[in-house]
């Protein structure tokens, strides 16, 4: 008998369709096409959560999204764009954290009792992947930088989970972070080159730097976000202008911009008391009171040999930025009336510039400075967001959810969407998904990793914050210390074990060869730190990660760059490998389908990290208030082979 078929799809696979449920996590580019895709597909009950809000520079490519909705909850618009053309649709919005909405204890209830069957990340991924290798639901993640972009799923003990691999250091940041809220040296370099096309370039407007008044941190409120994202647009008879044609105004008078740009910018963003609750606050520059030191002979310059290596001190580089600016000002009045210069690292007066306004920064937010040559070798190129690429990305994501709603997980694959076709005139390239790392610090059946660091000079806390969190990617952990007496020597209950953070970990018996059990109940995850005391680490290095734990990205193959794959903007997010969902035989997804695929380990097509963030950046990082009870999995996690989750 013929198959039953409702429009393209099997009526059984449609009938999954309209039952499962899916978890969106991220409205962003790849986010408002993958919804899109996912209604018109057929699925008919969505969640989509993210806790940004909508940027106008968002609206070039996130189509769900309009000018009115500037300020507003990226989830929420997102699915009231959605209802108008899909009314029948059954979703779920939520401005917030994944962090905050979806603990592991929330997952498994949700994984249990209503079918959560599909899971899509835009943020968040090394919580969510340990979510989800705890509930054991497949999780489909994405990512696109440019012309780039990957697909891939992730499956408990079938696949390489999202950290098996080591992931590259972020290249892209989100806006806020850039405009309120520097962490490292980088944050202020690509703020400076944001600010020379601002005053002297083409001006765009995912380049900002200004305080970026709608910065989510500031309110978990959202019509007090949207308040505050329009406020700009509500001054009165004020006119607003661009930066440049505020700075021409001026004739490009380098106080005045000095005094704008590391005073009043810097007072402005001092209002915005809740950014500095839990960080260091800057502290405005004054031109005149710089130049006192100027004068004075107060100038500092550290460092030896040439004098790109040499780092100058504040007046050094106060008056640096006086000049490039006068020289690029003469340079565009050359050039007549309209015209815009380029950045180019090979432009000394460009440099100059970008060098002195990134270590004023840096300086106000309370980081080392860089030299010249430093700051020269980190000002990259900036990869754009691209439209067309998040909709091929979101297209492949839904191809990969039905082959696993299918029942033919053996059949998913880790795609990349190349710049340029391969050999085989292929632009979408598909790799068979590799198995679990049995090193993999997460996913291995024991997770283990052995740290070196000198016991007598790090303390408990750097241990938590800089190790614990940062480095492993936990949230809440717990830290037991294999002694033979149990002793807590951190714990996620508040206060607890707070007196112990100002204290060494020799001050508790650690030594060479001490072993730490750390439990994260908010992942339910359990990981064994093995202790190396080392008194000869490297200058300003304070632990090594070693053995087979990942530490380092693996250097990318510079022969093949079109199948280079990174992450590269905020829509965007790294690779991950899961293997058991679901692919039809005559899926359109199988590429080359006629030829041996090769292993996604052996491809040098691998996607670089990206922002989310995490740190976001994104939201990798956070407090639990309360120590959670270690989960088991239901019995019904073993019995459903068609639960999914995807990462946008």
């Amino acid at each position: 008998a013929p198959l039953s078929s409702v429009g393209s799809l099997r009526k059984e696979l449609a009938d999954s369709l309209s039952a499962c449920r899916v978890l969106v996590v991220g409205a962003g580019g790849i986010g408002c096409e993958l919804l899109k895709n996912l209604v018109l597909t057929g699925f008919k009950n969505i969640e989509v959560i993210d806790l940004d809000t909508i940027d106008v520079s968002n609206l070039n490519r996130q189509f769900l999204f309009q000018k009115k909705h500037v300020g507003k909850s990226k989830a929420q618009v997102a699915k009231e764009s959605v209802l108008q053309f899909c009314p029948t649709a059954n979703i779920t919005a939520y401005h917030d954290s994944i962090m905050n909405t979806f603990g592991i204890s929330s997952l498994l209830w949700s994984w249990s009792y209503r079918q959560l069957n599909l899971f899509i990340l835009a943020a968040a991924r090394n919580h969510v992947n340990r979510m989800c290798l705890a509930a054991d639901i497949p999780l489909i993640e994405s990512g696109t930088a440019g012309y780039l972009g990957q697909v891939t799923v992730i499956k408990k003990g079938l696949t390489e989970c999202y950290e098996c691999q080591p992931k590259p250091t972020q290249k892209t940041f989100p806006g806020c972070t850039i405009r309120n809220t520097p962490s490292e040296p980088i944050h202020c370099i690509v703020w400076a080159k944001y600010l020379f096309n601002q005053l002297f370039g083409e001006e765009d407007a995912d380049q900002e730097v200004s305080p970026d008044t709608a910065d989510p941190e500031l309110s978990w409120n959202p019509a007090d976000t949207e308040a505050r994202a329009t406020a700009s647009d509500q001054d009165g008879d004020i006119k607003r202008v661009s930066t440049k044609d505020w700075a021409r105004s001026t004739g490009y008078d380098a106080v005045k911009l000095f005094n704008k740009l590391f005073k009043d910018d810097i007072q402005y963003l001092l209002t915005m008391d809740k950014l500095w609750k839990k960080r260091k606050a800057p502290l405005p520059l004054d031109w005149l009171e710089i130049q006192k030191l100027v004068h004075s002979s107060q100038r500092e310059v550290t460092g030896t040999g040439l004098k790109d290596q040499q780092v100058l001190g504040v007046a050094g580089y106060s008056q640096l930025f006086s000049r490039s600016v006068e020289t690029l000002r003469s340079m565009l009045a050359d050039k007549g009336d309209g015209a815009e210069l380029v950045w180019d690292k090979d432009d000394p007066p460009a440099m100059d510039f970008v060098t002195a306004a990134a270590n004023l920064r840096m300086h106000i937010f309370s980081m080392n400075m860089k030299s010249r040559f430093d700051i020269k070798s980190m000002a990259g190129n900036i990869i754009p967001a691209i439209a067309t690429t998040n909709a091929v990305i979101a297209g492949l994501i839904v191809l990969e959810a039905l082959k696993i709603l299918s029942g033919d997980v053996e059949q998913c694959r880790t795609i990349f969407l190349n710049k340029q076709p391969n050999p085989r005139k292929k632009l979408l390239v598909p790799c068979a998904l590799d198995p679990p790392s049995a090193n993999c610090y997460v996913c291995a059946s024991k997770p283990e990793v052995t740290v070196k660091l000198n016991v007598h000079k790090t303390l408990v806390l750097a241990l938590q914050d800089k190790i614990l969190k940062e480095k492993f990617g936990m949230v809440a952990p717990d830290v037991q210390i294999e002694d033979g007496k149990g002793t807590i020597l951190i714990s996620s209950e508040e206060g607890e074990t707070e007196a112990n953070n100002s204290k060494f970990l020799s001050d508790f018996g650690i030594r060479h060869g001490s072993r730490l059990q750390v439990d994260d109940f908010l992942q339910d995850y359990t990981l064994l730190v093995n202790v190396i005391h080392c008194e000869d680490l490297e200058k300003d290095v304070e632990f090594e990660v070693v053995g087979d734990a990942p530490d380092k990205a693996p250097t990318p193959p510079s022969a093949q760059e079109d199948k280079n794959v990174a992450n590269g903007n905020k829509d965007s997010a790294e690779p991950s490998t899961s293997s058991k969902a679901p692919a039809e035989q005559d899926d359109v997804l199988i590429v080359d389908s006629d030829e041996e695929e090769p292993s996604s380990s052996t491809m040098d097509v691998r996607m670089d990290s990206g922002g989310h963030k995490r740190k976001l950046h994104d939201a990798e990082t956070g407090e639990a208030s309360a120590k959670r009870q270690r989960l088991d999995q239901p019995s019904a996690a073993d019995e459903d082979d068609d639960d999914i989750i995807a990462l946008d």
